[in-house]
């Protein structure tokens, strides 16, 4: 079972690890540990009975050196100011490691959406986008879909913002429908990047992905796409799983089928497969092992028994920080989720762009464009990883990001 690390701990943590190898004094390291400002609010909500219900909403602004602040809004029942203030951290990393003009942002609400109708979620939506108004904008903040959000949700946010800003602004928001300015790719972007960052993890390792043994934990939209273009490249997955269960076939297991079958019924469990667990399926001798749901998947004690070569991370903070020193003893090459993950924030920017320059792109230039990012970006991170003998490549990633995120700010002084 995995442990509750506070996830803002954990981010520290990952921060001060990686500072010995930057160049940059005590203090301004330090800056980069903490969010710029957090809105805690209330929201009122009329439910469908009449009734008024509460929920607590958070929005982080960790950093802005680079840009504008960018990241999702999550719904969940585990959501905490703790929480989004490490994932707006997690963004602004991310956004520095891909090195797209971006800093890093996080939302959420503390609910559970599976309890509520369509017409109370859009209330809900429409009274967190009107309290986030003053804060967000196309050259502010930019929110984005994350945990149980996806277009609808930032349709809603989009129309709410442009109605009471009395203007079009398609670019405040990412993640959208494509005809109210999404982007071809968006959908897909994500597991997209998983795969691209193992195909180039095992090619630096002198392997070839399509010979991989690979289980999936997590199978929403990172997940399943991930699995799908993997299987695509003739990686073999044996073991899928969600929040109900997994299922493990070593003969291998069709992607989309499952996915089919997640959709049909609400589970992965209900496809053809032996049942096994969520700690089962992490601790399956594979060669690629992709964590897909929620944070601390892996504790330390849970690392000890993982039998995989490569982890790629397609959730954010699926490994404590004690677990991934023991999967670094262990020689266990973790490609960690700022990077692994980055390309929904990667399309993201390609959206803004494109919502900016009132221009659509191909799905063809998309993914062109998104795979030259990501490969890039391996490149830096290994570059940094051999050069200063980073014990980790989560180390060398946040290296480089951190570097680049100190020399945009001290490039451009401090504010009184």
């Amino acid at each position: 079972m995995a442990d509750q690390a506070n996830p803002f701990d954990s981010l520290q943590e990952q921060l001060d690890a990686a500072a010995e190898y930057v160049d940059a004094r005590d203090d301004v390291l330090e800056r980069l540990k903490h969010p710029e400002r957090v809105l805690e609010t209330t929201l009122s909500v009329e439910l469908d009975d009449g009734s008024i219900e509460l929920f607590d909403a958070y929005r982080s602004q960790f950093n802005g050196d680079r840009g504008p602040y960018k990241g999702g809004i999550r719904y969940h029942p585990g959501v905490t100011r703790d929480e989004v203030k490490a994932l707006s951290g997690w963004m602004a990393y991310k956004c520095a490691i891909v090195d797209i003009p971006y800093g890093g942002g996080k939302g959420g609400i503390e609910v559970d959406p599976a309890n509520y109708s369509e017409s109370e979620l859009e209330r809900l939506t429409r009274a967190f986008a009107a309290e986030l108004r003053p804060l967000i904008g196309e050259d502010r903040d930019i929110p984005a879909p994350d945990v149980n959000t996806g277009q609808r949700e930032m349709n809603w946010i989009k129309d709410t913002y442009e109605t009471l800003e009395h203007t079009t602004a398609p670019g405040v928001i990412t993640g959208k429908a494509l005809d109210s300015g999404g982007s071809e790719g968006r959908v897909e972007a994500t597991g997209r990047s998983t795969m691209l960052t193992a195909r180039e993890t095992f090619a630096w390792l002198g392997r070839d992905l399509s010979e991989a043994t690979v289980a999936v934990q997590g199978y929403g939209n990172a997940g399943s796409i991930a699995a799908r273009l993997i299987d695509e490249q003739g990686g073999t997955i044996v073991a899928v799983s969600d929040s109900s269960g997994g299922i493990y076939d070593p003969e291998g297991l069709d992607a989309e089928a499952v996915a089919d079958t997640k959709a049909e019924t609400g589970s992965v469990v209900d496809h053809a497969g032996e049942e096994i667990s969520n700690d089962e399926l992490l601790t399956l001798d594979v060669d690629l092992l992709i964590p897909a749901a929620l944070e601390n998947a892996i504790d330390e004690a849970l690392a000890h028994d993982v039998e995989a070569d490569v982890i790629t991370e397609a959730a954010n903070g699926p490994i404590t920080p004690a677990a991934d020193e023991v999967l670094a003893d262990k020689e266990v090459y973790v490609v960690p989720d700022i990077l692994a993950n980055a390309g929904g924030v990667v399309v993201s920017y390609f959206e803004w762009v494109q919502n900016r320059q009132r221009f659509s792109w191909t799905e063809e230039r998309v993914n062109d464009e998104l795979e030259a990012v990501i490969t890039d970006a391996f490149d830096d991170l290994v570059e940094a990883h051999e050069t200063n003998g980073t014990p980790t490549l989560r180390t060398a990633a946040y290296a480089v990001a951190i570097e680049r995120v100190v020399d945009a700010y001290t490039q451009a002084g401090n504010w009184p």
